[in-house]
């Protein structure tokens, strides 16, 4: 038995090859299907086989690009409600791949069709020593069973029989292998290895630690990370199954007065990518703005409208090509152009531009002491605010802001604040397209204002494979 792993960062995706001799599957792909016909090469393996878990709601799957160019056949939940031919997979069912047998286990509970897969090495044992348990079970946490609306106490019931009584009951030597690591929304606090044991978790895991049914369901429908807005719509797509990366309309180049003239255009939506000092200085006025270095597709799929031509700012071709690829990661297909020069280009045609002013802490802290009319808007996520926020600040996570702008006064002056001046660019962003002028933005934020006042870092922050977000 071969069995490879890749990893996303952002989405923090765990995707797998599992081979025997000769042929192969991969396991929940990413969208861009080229790492595993690399691997396959490499190892001189034939792709036969395709496994989907479930319907991923967080980034958009590979598994109509992968059989497109391999022929391999896509397996999947029979309650999944596949809209393309494939092969329907229900509790008992078996395959085989060379000399490994593969078993299917009805896990629901983080979605209503979930499956894992066990892996027997039959010319070894005749027990299971590695199961793909999708989003059902991940290193240190369990999959949050609150992302469909109005199902979330029905789905933690269905996860605890999940949990208890079809992978708890798997060997402890069994390998674990889920399809989310640290900085996935999919799970509360995913830990950062990997892979794991049935073993290891059933001692370690939290969730496995609460044996009550009840107490179980309440903890896993409280206090749960927000869910984004694409995680509604991206299970519908890879259901239907989503469109190959080949047939997408070509993206085009747009001097700055056809720029102007198409993001007039009602369904257009201008996308600045640069890094917020750049956006913070100079960019076409509406601009929503994400920066590359942040978590870029988990915050895409979050704020921006499915249903918008996306017009892309960027600085270097690399930029433009990254953000393009993380976008389709997230289902966002519609970029139909770029500002061909950049802003250099925009400027030189004498069009108008905006800005947002940056302050440093120092300056922040310097202006609370003077008790200027100066109101801090902190735009961080609600476990980040409570770990440490500036005394009096008003806090609204970034991409609230899109219907919570109306609890602010566009008449105040608000200084924004995240971990570091990239979440705050956007809520920037985000409140100057609602009518909000009168802003500033914390460069270096929270981190650099606990620098400043010689303040204990931020626990979050400092977590070198934390979520980021």
């Amino acid at each position: 038995m071969l069995l490879l792993s890749f990893f996303t960062k952002n989405l923090a995706n765990s995707s797998y090859m599992l081979a025997g001799d000769s042929h192969a599957a991969v396991i929940d792909p990413d969208r861009d299907v080229g790492i595993y016909l690399n691997a396959a090469k490499e190892n001189d393996l034939s792709i036969t086989h395709i496994f989907q878990t479930h319907l991923h709601a967080d980034f958009v799957s590979g598994h109509i690009e992968l059989q497109a160019l391999t022929g391999a056949e896509i397996c999947g939940p029979q309650k999944a409600g596949f809209g393309f031919p494939h092969k329907a997979l229900s509790e008992g069912d078996l395959l085989a791949i060379d000399d490994l047998q593969i078993g299917i286990l009805e896990t629901p509970g983080h979605t209503p069709e979930h499956i894992s897969y066990t892996v027997t090495d039959l010319a070894r044992s005749r027990e299971p020593s590695v199961v793909f348990c999708g989003d059902t079970l991940f290193v240190g946490d369990v999959g949050r069973p609150d992302i469909f609306p109005g199902q979330a106490r029905l789905l933690a019931d269905k996860l605890y029989d999940s949990l208890w009584h079809k992978l708890l009951e798997l060997p402890d030597f069994c390998e674990v292998y889920p399809a989310h690591g640290a900085g996935s929304l999919c799970g509360r606090a995913i830990g950062a290895k990997r892979s794991s044991t049935i073993g290891y978790e059933r001692r370690c895991n939290y969730a496995l630690q609460i044996k009550d049914r009840q107490r179980f369901i309440e903890t896993l429908t409280t206090d749960m990370p927000s869910v984004p807005d694409h995680f509604t719509r991206l299970s519908a797509v890879n259901a239907e199954g989503p469109a190959r990366l080949s047939e997408l309309p070509p993206i085009v180049p747009l001097s700055p007065e056809d720029f102007e003239r198409k993001a007039a255009y009602g369904k257009s939506l201008v996308l600045d990518v640069r890094p917020f000092e750049d956006f913070g200085g100079m960019h076409v006025p509406g601009s929503l703005y994400l920066d590359l270095r942040s978590n870029f597709p988990t915050f895409a799929g979050w704020v921006i409208p499915a249903d918008k031509d996306l017009l892309l700012v960027a600085e270097t071709p690399q930029q433009r090509i990254e953000a393009i690829l993380w976008l389709r990661r997230v289902g966002l297909d519609n970029v139909t152009g770029y500002l061909e020069g950049g802003m250099l280009e925009w400027a030189k045609a004498g069009l108008l531009t905006d800005h947002v002013a940056q302050i440093a802490p120092l300056e922040l802290e310097e202006r609370i002491r003077r008790r200027e009319e100066l109101q801090v808007l902190d735009v961080r996520a609600g476990k980040e605010f409570a770990g440490f926020h500036i005394d009096g600040s008003i806090h609204i996570p970034a991409p609230e802001l899109r219907t919570r702008h109306r609890e602010l006064d566009p008449r105040q002056t608000y200084a924004l604040i995240c971990g570091s001046g990239q979440r705050s660019s956007l809520g920037a962003a985000i409140l100057k397209q609602k009518g909000l002028h009168h802003l500033f933005n914390v460069a270096g934020g929270i981190v650099g204002y606990q620098a400043v006042m010689n303040l204990p870092p931020c626990k979050l922050c400092e977590l070198p494979h934390g979520p980021r977000i």
